[in-house]
């Protein structure tokens, strides 16, 4: 990886209020008026075009959403920070994709700001509440979403926080076109959901026959309601007043459990990242009770150690890879705790002599079956059900973000008159953030950004993300690192999945080693930016992308 030495900082004049607005409203024509081609050609835009192929970087944004991502761009458009444009797409996916992200969930982001040269994980997880009534038939979790993205709007923000969740209440208002990406997950439960009588009203068809497809125009009335008041009053209104009272009583009705205390005393919780630094580069990655992030990082300190990933031989990478993921995962079940958090203190997890004890058993030439490991990992329900984004803006401040209900559609279930899908209680049947784990590369020698990267899907999210990243720190291009199929073994059963479609010379090269492989359609959603060059010193050499194996957009703000 190439981290250079000379800081070069981009200018700082920002854009007026007026053109701010300005831009931001024709982002919410263009969104109200159509589908994602149409709201590109409505702004002028066009296809999205790589980063650093013309013009200059002035940002850009990745999400598994895609007009989520067109809000986040135009916020950037505008001038806004990284934490502007995150919290603008995070309330545009409590519209467009609610089934991961609705106001009734949580998630955690790792947070890079350039100016302050400060580089930290914001928790906000949908927790359990204080107590769970035994007539509660659908438990559900105290909502972090809004209190999360608040509290990283009002510390790095430069916009006002009604511009940047206006663009959702008013899309959720007049409607807005059902995205491949939502209309998925609408089908993988839509039998579930119609049998719940709020749901359907507000997910279902006008004809009654069945549940809003791909194209279908969705307005969502009581939830812009919300996001309105949520706009115009401030966040703090969700979670204390005549709001949060009906939102408890809503959730109570809904079957829920939820009361005006858990609300009034939730609050997001910023932590030191796990940091594991390798050449002049440091790798960012939340803690638990983010456990996937401390699995990416025993992972890439394992790969880094000794310079192991850059020096090994070819063919002999898919096995060190899939090795150092069994390893993450067997240690995984010696500190995670049921409720996510750990029993060793995050930066302790990726030691040199804890990485050294991982690595002692790893045999170049075989396969080290689990069973053998000390400890061997365990057999544990994740919760796969989750979103990604990441932001970076022109200066080199950064956001990568992952959101979850803790199940797909959380409880099922929406409080009626709010619009809001509740997020399910954590803990039982692998429901809960464990899955969750963001990123953010910086050179700290020269304060220089080079990568933020996200990832869902469960088990497999952290060895996707590693999967990604470790080629392109390495001099890798981006497009071929995301088009790469991907390898995961997370423990039990002892078995390395492999994307259908991947080499022979690949699969060879692992059953030699007496690796039993078992192929799978898709191994987790990666959204990454990218900058080889580091921003804002060499802004063309920066790229954002949203992984192919879904349906989301990447899209780069140029001049």
């Amino acid at each position: 990886m190439r981290f250079n030495k000379i800081l070069n900082l981009m200018g700082t004049d920002q854009s007026s209020e007026g053109r701010g607005r300005r831009q931001i409203a024709a982002v919410l024509c263009a969104l109200l008026l159509g589908g994602c081609a149409a709201a590109g050609d409505a702004l002028g835009l066009g296809e999205p075009q790589p980063a650093g192929v013309a013009g200059t970087f002035l940002g850009g944004v990745a999400a598994d959403e895609p007009r989520a991502a067109l809000v986040g761009h135009e916020i950037l458009r505008a001038g806004g920070h990284a934490a502007d444009a995150a919290t603008a797409i995070y309330f545009a996916l409590a519209v467009t994709k609610p089934s991961s992200a609705s106001l009734g969930g949580g998630g955690v982001c790792v947070v890079e700001d350039i100016e302050t040269e400060t580089t930290r994980a914001l928790h906000f997880l949908a927790v359990a509440p204080g107590t769970v009534p035994p007539t509660a038939a659908r438990p559900s979790a105290v909502p972090g979403n809004v209190r999360g993205f608040s509290a990283l709007h009002a510390k790095y923000g430069r916009l006002r926080w009604s511009q940047v969740v206006a663009p959702a209440a008013n899309m959720a208002r007049f409607g807005v076109q059902v995205s491949r990406a939502f209309a998925r997950d609408l089908a993988k439960v839509e039998k579930a959901l119609l049998m719940e009588p709020e749901t359907r009203r507000v997910f279902g068809r006008k004809d009654g026959r069945g549940l809003v497809g791909e194209g279908d125009v969705l307005v969502q009335g009581d939830l812009a309601a919300t996001l309105s008041l949520v706009s115009s009053q401030g966040p703090g209104s969700f979670y204390q007043g005549p709001m949060a009272r009906r939102l408890v009583a809503a959730v109570e009705r809904a079957g829920g459990s939820l009361g005006v205390e858990d609300l009034r005393a939730y609050a997001p919780v910023w932590r030191d990242t796990i940091k594991v630094t390798f050449g002049d580069g440091t790798m960012h990655l939340a803690p638990p009770p983010a456990a996937a992030g401390a699995v990416a990082a025993e992972m890439w300190a394992m790969l880094v150690q000794d310079d192991r990933y850059e020096n090994v031989a070819d063919g002999e990478r898919p096995h060190l890879v899939v090795e150092t993921a069994l390893r993450a995962f067997a240690d995984r079940a010696r500190w995670l705790r049921g409720d996510g958090t750990s029993t060793v203190a995050p930066e302790k997890l990726v030691s040199e002599a804890r990485i050294t004890s991982l690595m002692a058993s790893y045999r170049r030439d075989r396969h080290v079956p689990a069973a053998e490991l000390d400890p061997a990992p365990v057999a544990r329900p994740e919760n796969p059900a989750a979103t990604s984004f990441v932001v970076v803006d022109r200066h080199g401040s950064a956001v990568a973000c992952a959101l979850t209900l803790n199940n797909l559609f959380g409880t099922g279930r929406v409080a009626k008159g709010t619009g809001i899908l509740m997020a399910a209680l954590p803990g039982r049947g692998g429901r809960g953030p464990i899955s969750l784990g963001p990123m953010v590369v910086m050179s700290e020698k020269d304060n220089q950004f080079y990568a933020a990267a996200a990832a869902s899907g469960g088990v497999a999210a952290p060895t996707a993300l590693l999967n990604v990243m470790a080629p392109i720190l390495f001099g890798g291009r981006l497009d071929d690192a995301m088009s790469a199929k991907r390898l995961h073994h997370g423990g039990v059963p002892d078995l390395t999945y492999y994307e259908q479609g991947i080499s022979e010379t690949v699969l060879k090269s692992l059953t030699e080693r007496g690796h039993q492989v078992a192929p799978t359609v898709a191994l987790g959603l990666v959204n990454v930016a990218f900058c080889s060059g580091g921003l804002p010193q060499e802004p063309q050499t920066c790229a954002v992308r949203a992984d192919p194996r879904g349906f989301g957009l990447a899209k780069a703000v140029e001049e």
